[in-house]
């Protein structure tokens, strides 16, 4: 019963699709509509995956960072499946309210502020537990550091200098240290003090009755008394006896100057009707967060201003009113609400057939939740391809349940206990191939070198799909070359002066001028018309390449007889074969090309051009 109430203040999981993770929400208030509903409104947290890449990258520095002031574990010394999962326990803060169905609630989780003191193994031994360090703001798309962080750590801790010798010089600079404004063992008896001060009092009364502004503000006598017993008026006096070395008759002359009493004012009284409204407005929607009251409704107000009107404000009576209204609202307020359990299917040794299906759940034909055994036998073979293949997070191939996941095209799918994980942490319990492949120290994406190697979805992050074995493999493509037809050759030997290959390859996009090319190779035509071309050079005899074979150390010597042809000859056709073309190869002197052949002159019979 206890784990099916709801009460205000509860980190809750909310469903709103089948196949996406819970929403992660904090309960600010319960409300009964006029259907007879109770819809909660609730503070969003988002997920890493919510937000985008640039957010995530500034949200590992400021881990980074983190670690290296804290003493406790690092992200080093975490294994990669550690730091896999430890992401999916990371939560982003947001001010951004919602009312949602209180029907749509899944189950309670744990929500806190990042402890720096604290090991970040611990929020992975425990169940349903998530942190937070940053402030999501989902219109302009930021991260904030929270300003409720706990300070504790060395940073900010007190430097205590060394007590200085009886003689020794303070060498501080004493303009940035505190200055004395007290001396508690003054010649002024304690009673003195007071009349002193009640004295101060009157003659801020006196000089309230004379300013116009404050006469409005404090019709009554009363009033004016109040205002000039306040903090302000008790700190001018006794800071006036204090620069006056506790002189009362000198003190009470500059109390009362030749231009008239001083008028000692707070920033109670400085304050307006309509800025004290504004701040209430900006207090009930931002609560004590004075950076954003002050950008958004008191832009005029310094920040020291504005808390110290806060401050102030507390001890009035308009305060206590709103401390009453808030707390007769509250009372008429739904304070917990009751939601029974949501028969998904969860882990247990039993299958609550009576349950509302999830369109995600992978049946047989007829229409029943899948077998046990997740692996296809062989005197079974179900018509649902997803059936046979592996868990796409652990590998298992057998669960009493199982679920589609990812896009349909890749027919993944995940066992009980993965499913349940991926809906409440968001991601798989072991990493993908692009995630360890960003892990590891290796190459990563960005690196040209290695981009042209890697696959489709290790690159953008998709999900690589499995076929069944604990290796992932990527889905295969259909193969494709490119075949360059003999004038292409012909033109790229031709026109050399219009066609520049290594211009146009550093510009792929841009499109070849083929009139110039055509243009050209006419020029080209007419002035060889006489001498045309030849397609194939003239090969020579067979003895002239063996001994070519010999000074270049190719063949050696001593397989080479005079009296008897070499062993490479097996027939009498000519030299113009194609068998002999194949077995016999002119060298070179430029590299040779993968398959050991001939370069690209020899290949396409234009060496002799």
């Amino acid at each position: 019963m206890a784990a099916n109430m709801y009460r205000v203040g509860d980190y809750v999981y909310f469903e709103n699709s089948s196949s996406n993770p819970y929403l992660i929400r904090r309960i600010e208030e319960l409300n009964k509509t006029a259907t007879g509903n109770v819809e909660a409104k609730v503070v969003c947290f988002y997920r890493r995956r919510d937000i985008s890449n640039t957010l995530i990258m500034l949200a590992d520095k400021h881990a980074k960072e983190i670690e290296e002031e804290s003493e406790t574990t690092v992200e080093a010394d975490l294994t990669d499946k550690q730091k896999h999962q430890l992401k999916h326990r990371e939560l982003f803060l947001s001010r951004q309210y919602e009312s949602l169905p209180a029907t749509h609630i899944r189950g309670k989780c744990s929500v806190a502020l990042l402890n720096e003191t604290e090991s970040v193994l611990s929020y992975l031994d425990k169940e349903d537990t998530f942190f937070y360090s940053l402030v999501y703001d989902p219109s302009v798309k930021t991260l904030l550091a929270d300003k409720g962080e706990i300070r504790v750590g060395p940073r900010y801790q007190a430097d205590i200098p060394e007590m200085l010798l009886e003689g020794e010089s303070d060498e501080r600079e004493q303009s940035k240290l505190e200055v004395k404004v007290w001396d508690p063992n003054s010649p002024l008896t304690d009673r003195q003090i007071d009349q002193f001060l009640v004295v101060a009092r009157a003659v801020g009364t006196f000089a309230r009755a004379l300013d116009c502004s404050s006469s409005v503000r404090q019709p009554s006598l009363h009033m004016s008394a109040a205002a000039a017993s306040r903090d302000i008026t008790l700190f001018h006096a006794m800071d006036t006896l204090y620069r006056h070395s506790y002189d009362l008759s000198s003190a009470i002359s500059v109390l009362v100057p030749l231009g008239g009493p001083v008028l000692c004012r707070d920033e109670m009284e400085e304050w307006s009707a309509s800025e004290a409204s504004l701040f209430e407005e900006a207090l009930e929607k931002y609560g004590k967060d004075f950076n954003d009251i002050r950008q958004d409704f008191l832009p005029w107000k310094s920040l020291t201003s504005i808390i110290e009107y806060y401050y102030m404000w507390k001890t009035t009576d308009r305060y206590v009113q709103q401390k009453r209204l808030k707390a007769a609202e509250a009372e008429s307020k739904l304070k917990q609400v009751y939601i029974p359990t949501y028969h998904f299917y969860h882990l247990t040794l039993y299958f609550i057939e009576s349950s509302k299906p999830n369109p995600n759940q992978i049946s047989t034909s007829n229409g029943k939740p899948g077998a046990v055994n997740g692996a296809v036998g062989t005197t079974f073979q179900p018509q649902n391809p997803l059936l046979g293949r592996a868990c796409e997070s652990c590998y298992a191939t057998q669960s009493h349940q199982w679920y589609s996941w990812g896009p349909p095209n890749m027919q993944c799918r995940l066992c009980a206990t993965c499913w349940l994980y991926w809906k409440k942490y968001g991601g798989l319990k072991m990493p993908t191939q692009s995630e360890e492949e960003k892990l590891s120290p290796s190459p990563t994406a960005e690196d040209p070198r290695v981009r042209s190697h890697m696959s489709r979805q290790a690159i953008q992050g998709m999900p690589v799909r499995n076929t069944g074995s604990p290796k992932s493999a990527v889905k295969t493509r259909q193969a494709f070359f490119l075949h360059t037809t003999y004038f292409t050759k012909f033109a790229r030997q031709v026109c050399k002066n219009t066609l520049r290959l290594r211009q146009a390859a550093r510009r792929p996009f841009v499109p070849i001028n083929y009139a110039a090319i055509r243009a050209e190779y006419a020029d080209r035509h007419a002035e060889l018309s006489g001498s045309p071309l030849k397609s194939k050079s003239t090969r020579k005899p067979l003895a002239c390449i063996i001994g070519y074979l010999v000074e270049k150390r190719f063949l050696p010597p001593s397989e080479i007889h005079p009296s008897k042809k070499p062993n490479i000859i097996r027939s009498t056709p000519s030299l113009q074969t194609a068998t002999t073309k194949r077995m016999l190869t002119t060298p070179n002197h430029t590299s040779l090309s993968i398959l050991g052949k001939r370069n690209y002159s020899h290949h396409n019979g234009l060496d002799g051009m």
